[in-house]
């Protein structure tokens, strides 16, 4: 796929409960697409509730909607952008040549920008005996160091001393070894977002959590626990499986946890929009969607734009 041509990537983003899921499903049926989920934690198994992975959706009209990078990965341990870029270049080439529309749905802020900036990203292995010599130096030592290795382009980089290090044990690993090569496929990438009014995504999110919790999402953790998967483990999932752990580990009370878990979501929702408009200004163009419209109408809107683009136009019916 080493041409001039530009590959077509449509990516649909938002914040949690915002309709996401259900839009891409609608456009994929419309479009002659397949999603590719762009989700951290909807890649582990026998995570279902908990991490949203609303498969009711990616059923219209008796048509299964193909989706990828769904249950992939064993509950209990751990992915990065790292895998998922890895994993994103392994299955959009196999869509593209089944004349399928890739369409890349998710909140993950991160995962979709690894994806539409070509984050250049190397599996950088842990250095024990560096990272024990930093330990000692102060946060103003570790930021000169890392400035002599690379330029200071994340503040979110040098706010604490795990990132530094870290960021330095990766600089220095690249001068040694080199930068991975830059990917072949270049993607002309039409972007939309789901924009929900504060208080009707905040009604969204409560009600989704009620929902969840009645459909057994408790349970979900407590199997999960009798797996063999440990508490920290899942706590390390964060928000529903670290609410859930700990109310079943006797530290919350049921009240207490379903209190902690709906206040954290909607601080989540609001770092997943920050995110999102932190990629605005940095040049990535957002086409806003009312998320209160239905998926049907918001469709239209996605098709009407990509009729516009030889690189769409020829997904669709």
């Amino acid at each position: 796929m080493s041409d001039h041509r530009r590959y077509p990537l449509l990516v649909i983003l938002g914040p949690t409960a915002s309709g996401k899921t259900a839009l891409a499903a609608n456009i994929a049926f419309k479009c002659r697409g397949e999603v590719i989920s762009a989700d951290s934690r909807q890649v582990y198994r026998d995570m279902n509730l908990g991490t949203g992975k609303d498969y009711a959706d990616y059923l219209i009209e008796d048509h299964a909607i193909p989706v990828h990078l769904l249950d992939i990965v064993p509950a209990g341990e751990k992915y990065n952008v790292f895998e998922f870029q890895k994993d994103f270049w392994r299955i959009y080439p196999e869509i593209y040549y089944r004349n399928n529309l890739p369409i890349l749905c998710g909140g993950s802020g991160l995962y979709i920008d690894a994806v539409i900036h070509d984050y250049q990203l190397v599996q950088v292995p842990i250095n024990p005996e560096l990272r024990k010599n930093l330990e000692e130096k102060s946060i103003d030592e570790l930021v000169a160091i890392l400035s002599k290795l690379r330029k200071l382009h994340n503040k979110s980089d040098i706010s604490e001393k795990k990132r530094l290090i870290r960021a330095i044990e990766i600089a220095m690993y690249e001068m040694e070894y080199g930068q991975p090569p830059e990917q072949e496929i270049k993607l002309k990438t039409i972007v939309f977002g789901m924009q929900t009014e504060l208080n009707f995504r905040r009604k969204k999110i409560t009600s989704r959590l009620h929902s969840r919790l009645k459909a057994g999402m408790v349970d979900e953790v407590k199997a999960l626990l009798n797996k063999g998967i440990t508490a920290d483990q899942l706590i390390y999932y964060g928000l529903e499986y670290k609410f859930i752990t700990q109310y079943i580990s006797g530290m919350l009370k049921y009240e207490e946890m379903v209190s902690l878990l709906n206040i954290a979501i909607h601080q989540f929702a609001k770092r997943q929009m920050t995110w999102f408009r932190k990629m605005e200004k940095e040049g990535t163009e957002i086409h806003w969607l009312d998320a209160t419209e239905s998926p049907l109408n918001n469709t239209e809107i996605v098709i009407d734009l990509l009729r516009k683009h030889d690189e769409f136009s020829g997904f669709l019916y």
